[in-house]
């Protein structure tokens, strides 16, 4: 299906045609940036057939990208999650782009200067030890909330995975704190949901964050999808590739109207929704005529 009008209303009964294939819709493209969860893998890892796409994308000259709200691990970590049983690894550090890199940029410049008589200390975060990379990559302390005895020397809370912490324990906690202190609190992954294989979807560190929010009536600073802003970040790097690139040379892929589509809409590209995800294929049509949130093209999945 082709929309050339992203903003557009249809109604709830409207027909949505699939696209035959996705690997012939990708080729009429330079660049694919690929959302993780739900198009390329699931909690269990990547989704079978994955691969094979990547691989004869790439094949044919094709320039494929991660763009994701993951924050619970390195970027290192990431790219060894996208292998080829024959080929091996299938994308470099520097083909993922994750809203963790957001935060992390923000973190360095609004803390990282400070000297350490100023701001002595350090931020804690919700997540697994893992997910602590970004942190430490801004050149900071990281701290488990749990560990924190004193909330005064904190510079900032960060929410950056949804596993490695008790919930009730590690919420209240943040609860409490936020309604004593003036703390900078950031989300780096604002997903709310994330696709857990078999068509059933876990709760992401993003609702949770949603809740404490709520609660304390704080205003939290979000990282990632559906800003715009991680694709301003990945199509600057793009131009530093490809002088000559432009807009009508990307697609963005993903599996969440909110999400993928929305952002990816908002920054003037072309998108594909896939069902291999958040988005079941019977309430597609009922989703977008109730969000006017249209995909350029919709498939079943990146795979054939």
């Amino acid at each position: 299906m082709r929309c050339p009008d992203s903003t557009m209303s249809l109604p709830a009964d409207a027909p949505l045609n699939m696209e035959p294939s996705f690997r012939a819709l990708a080729e009429r493209y330079r660049v694919v940036f690929f959302d993780a969860y739900g198009v390329l893998k699931n909690s269990k890892g990547m989704i079978e057939g994955a691969g094979e796409t990547l691989a004869a994308l790439m094949d044919a000259g094709i320039d494929c990208y991660v763009i994701t709200n993951d924050a619970s691990r390195s970027l290192e970590a990431m790219a060894q999650t996208y292998v080829h049983p024959q080929r091996g690894p299938l994308l470099p550090v520097d083909k993922i782009i994750s809203s963790g890199m957001l935060a992390s940029e923000f973190l360095s410049l609004k803390f990282g200067a400070l000297e350490p008589s100023v701001a002595p200390g350090c931020v804690a975060y919700l997540g697994k030890p893992e997910s602590a990379y970004f942190i430490e990559a801004a050149g900071l302390q990281a701290v488990p909330l749990a560990e924190v005895s004193d909330a005064q020397q904190l510079l900032a809370l960060a929410f950056l995975d949804d596993e490695g912490f008790d919930w009730n324990e590690g919420l209240t906690r943040a609860v409490n704190m936020l309604r004593r202190t003036n703390l900078t609190t950031l989300v780096a992954n604002p997903d709310v949901s994330y696709p857990a294989g078999g068509g059933e979807v876990g709760v992401a560190v993003g609702s949770l964050a949603n809740m404490v929010e709520r609660i304390t009536r704080k205003t939290f600073l979000r990282f990632g999808k559906p800003d715009t802003q991680i694709f301003s970040f990945a199509y600057a790097r793009l131009l530093s590739e490809y002088p000559d690139i432009s807009k009508r040379d990307v697609l963005m892929v993903g599996d969440t109207l909110h999400m993928d589509i929305l952002g990816a809409n908002q920054f003037g590209i072309d998108t594909a929704l896939v069902l291999s995800g958040n988005t079941r294929p019977d309430e597609v049509s009922r989703l977008v005529a109730a969000t006017s949130v249209i995909p350029t093209y919709i498939c079943q999945s990146i795979v054939g």
